[in-house]
Order: C-alpha cells, then structure tokens, then sequence
C-alpha cells in the first residue's frame, strides 16, 4: 500500500509520541486498519486520507473529514433548472446517542480482524451513525444498537439460529431453555428450572423464542434480543469489561 486513498471512521486511537496517533480506522476500502498520523482526527466523522505501508502499521497522512455535498437547485434558465453540488457541514452526535456511538466504535475496533475488507457491515455502520444522529426515544436508541450488532453477528460467523435447539429439536412454546453462546438453545430439564432464577440472563421462555423468530428485532421482542445479543457480546469479547458499557451506567446513575 503506497500513498493509497481511503475513506473511513475513526474507531479509536491511542497516543504516540508528542505530535501523533496511533488510530484504529474502519475503511471502507479494507475494512480495520491500524496507522500512525497527526493527532486531531474527530470521531463519528468521515475521513479521507492517504496510508502508506507494507506492514501491519501503516503511515497516515493528509488525515481530513469528508466533503458532504447535497443537491442544490439554483435558478430557472428557460425550460431548464440549473443544479449544483454543495457541500453541507455534518451534524454532530449528541446525548446519549455519543455513548452509544462509542459503544459501537469499541466492539468493532476489539472484534473486527485487520485488513479484512467488510463493505457491507461498514454501510451498515454508517447508516447506524446517520440514526444515531437524529432524536430517538429509548427504545429507537437500544433497536439501533440490537439491529446493529445482528449485522456485525453475521459478518463474523455467528448468525443466530432459534427455530430449533441444540439437538435441532423444534422449539417448543412451553419449555425452557437456556443460551449458551458456544452450544445454542438448550432445554432445561425440570431439576435445573427449578434453579433457573440463579441462571438470570441466560433463560428464555420457548413462547419468547418463538415470538422473537417471528417478529425479529422489534420494540415487543426487543428485551429477549438484547438479553441474547448482550451474551453473544460478552462471550465475543471472553468476558472483558466494555469501557463505553461502564460508562453509559456510570451516566445513568449520575442522571438519577
């Protein structure tokens, strides 16, 4: 890779010597990129710039944000409206729509492999911002997220399968079943239901299931999903502690 353009968000970055940065970027060209350039480069933003590298650590340069141009029309020539493109400055992400950004950024940046081009989960990613960008109620803000992460499940190999168990038996409306992340949807047997409030987060009812298949990510299913997802999240990640999840709680019990 010589002096090569790329467009991407920049997940996170670590500093480097006075001056610089080592950034961790998600290119829409080649997916997760780790580089050195000039300290300054804004979140949630696109960036275009040059990378310059053979290795695993490449050199950014020329680090800017992206033009955003929309369509304007102009004036009325005879039969004709002239047109033009005009650039436009971004909106910023604020709220609690910033954690949730960040919380996105970090289980990208420590889940993604380098150099693994992902087009589709990076369009996927700069849809979930564009949303993350306009006033959401709760539950619009958590949908987001849940859809978000079903995306980055399925780039990764471990699209969710709940019509049938562990044993590929159908999931039945009236028993109990556990999710483990490694296995699947395993019934409970009677002996371990009667413990099954010990197990918190990781049972779920069959109807539950049944209506989760049904209806996907859904402001009535959206509770089972992110107890689900949250497990998937965690084994992912064998069970280190998020910085952003830790400080979205720490937000909300300053709010209360």
């Amino acid at each position: 890779m010589r002096n090569e353009a790329l467009i991407g968000y920049l997940l996170h970055q670590r500093p480097y010597q006075e001056k610089r940065a080592l950034y961790y970027l998600f290119s829409q060209q080649h997916g997760v990129i780790h580089g050195i350039g000039k300290k300054g480069a804004p979140l949630f933003m696109p960036l275009q710039l040059f990378a310059t590298g053979k290795r695993d650590l490449k050199t950014f340069s020329q680090i800017n944000i992206a033009p955003q141009y929309v369509v304007q029309t102009d004036v009325l020539l005879e039969d004709a409206t002239a047109k033009t493109l005009t650039a436009i400055p971004y909106e910023n992400i604020t709220g609690q729509q910033q954690y949730a950004a960040l919380y996105l950024n970090e289980i990208l940046w420590r889940l993604l492999p380098t150099e693994d081009p992902m087009p589709i989960l990076w369009q996927h990613y700069q849809d979930s911002l564009d949303r993350l960008k306009q006033p959401l109620s709760a539950n619009e803000l958590r949908l987001c997220l849940r859809q978000f992460e079903q995306y980055l499940f399925n780039e990764l190999g471990f699209a969710l399968t709940l019509t049938h168990d562990n044993v590929q038996d159908s999931i039945e409306p009236h028993s109990v079943y556990r999710f483990l992340p490694d296995v699947g949807l395993v019934p409970i047997v009677q002996a371990e239901f009667l413990d099954s409030a010990s197990l918190g987060r990781t049972v779920f009812e069959g109807n539950e299931i049944v209506l989760m298949v049904e209806q996907g990510i859904s402001d009535v299913t959206l509770n089972a999903w992110s107890r689900l997802h949250r497990q998937l999240i965690d084994h992912l990640l064998d069970y280190q502690p998020l910085q952003s999840r830790l400080l979205w709680q720490q937000q909300q019990r300053y709010q209360l």
